[in-house]
């Protein structure tokens, strides 16, 4: 009996030093912080791919997935099917590997800012907006913040509806972390309660919560909070995420005032919103990154120039077009198609 004591002592050495924590104490799996297969990603995906200026797909723009097969080119289109066939495939930067990570600072300059430093930043906005620091929140030294828990104020000459309505750019804006927090993207820990997030529309959402009288209010002016926020970025991973963490801020605000889900037609309103204003760009030439995917529009010789060069090969001769990036103007009651580059030359 001694040396059967002796043997359940041994294992019980072995388990409590071998065991993982979480294992010991059946903790329940840690929430992913994007998860292609939960809703409403799960219903939405195919919509969240959509280019606006191509009529198809986003690409891959990067050559992190090449290794995956056919159709992870960089220049290839991003398929719902191909995502969905390989589980964990769009993940946020801090779950990749150190070396990608890396490889990625290397070939795009991608640093992603932590949630303290956006809080900042998004702070002198609303600083130089309302005339007065300290609008949302109140940031430390040691870069945690604390909420203003008090109905936000207006100057005199401004009203509420005049901040949801006021444009917010996010350029090369990788997953996001200045117009929407639910995660620091620097750590990976999440924010909780949305009232706490520092995320441009989320100030936007939480004037509306603070303003808006009933059901039909909310919802107009949280879609016009939506078409008030812009964001380009070059890599299509990258911009999933992006537009994925709008939808799921959505999401979140949505269920916390109504304490359900959104209709099938409300999250279309949403999603056509944030694909057109999260959108694929090269920030340097205002163009699709890597041209035109799918079916390539080139610049068609004719006869004369073939003649002038009989010994080159035609597809030698044809130059791919860049396409330059549309977006959407919703001010107009019958928004608006508009050419980016346009906008900077004005």
């Amino acid at each position: 009996m001694a040396e059967q004591k002796d043997d359940e002592n041994i294992l019980k050495i072995i388990y409590n030093n071998c065991v993982p924590v979480a294992e010991k104490r059946k903790e329940p799996p840690v929430e992913k912080l994007i998860d292609i297969n939960a809703y409403p990603v799960s219903v939405c995906l195919k919509k969240l791919l959509k280019d606006k200026t191509t009529g198809g797909n986003i690409i891959w723009a990067t050559d992190a997935y090449s290794a995956e097969g056919t159709g992870f080119a960089d220049t290839d289109e991003m398929k719902e099917y191909a995502i969905r066939s390989r589980e964990d495939l769009i993940k946020p930067r801090i779950d990749k590997s150190d070396d990608e990570k890396q490889k990625r600072t290397r070939k795009k300059a991608e640093v992603f800012t932590p949630v303290w430093l956006c809080n900042q930043m998004n702070n002198f906005c609303d600083e130089e907006w309302f005339g007065r620091n300290d609008v949302f929140n109140v940031l430390h030294d040691d870069h945690t913040w604390d909420v203003i828990e008090e109905k936000i104020e207006f100057p005199e000459d401004k009203t509420w509806q005049d901040y949801i309505v006021s444009t917010r750019l996010e350029i090369t804006c990788g997953e996001a972390p200045f117009l929407v927090s639910r995660y620091d993207a620097a750590t990976g820990k999440l924010i909780e309660p949305p009232k706490k997030r520092i995320g441009q529309l989320d100030r936007k959402i939480r004037i509306v919560n603070e303003n808006a009288e009933n059901y039909d209010e909310w919802m107009e002016w949280t879609r016009k909070s939506f078409e008030c926020v812009y964001g380009y970025e070059y890599q299509g991973d990258s911009l999933l995420i992006a537009r994925i963490n709008l939808l799921l801020t959505f999401i979140d605000y949505y269920r916390e005032r109504w304490e359900k889900n959104p209709s099938e037609k409300e999250l279309d309103e949403i999603i056509t919103r944030i694909v057109w204003n999260i959108w694929q760009m090269d920030g340097l030439k205002d163009t699709i990154p890597l041209g035109k995917p799918g079916q390539e529009e080139y610049h068609q010789m004719s006869l004369f120039e073939m003649m002038d060069h009989p010994d080159e090969k035609k597809e030698d001769k044809e130059e791919k077009i860049a396409l330059p990036c549309k977006i959407r103007d919703w001010r107009n009651k019958k928004p608006k198609t508009i050419v980016f580059k346009n906008l900077k030359e004005k």
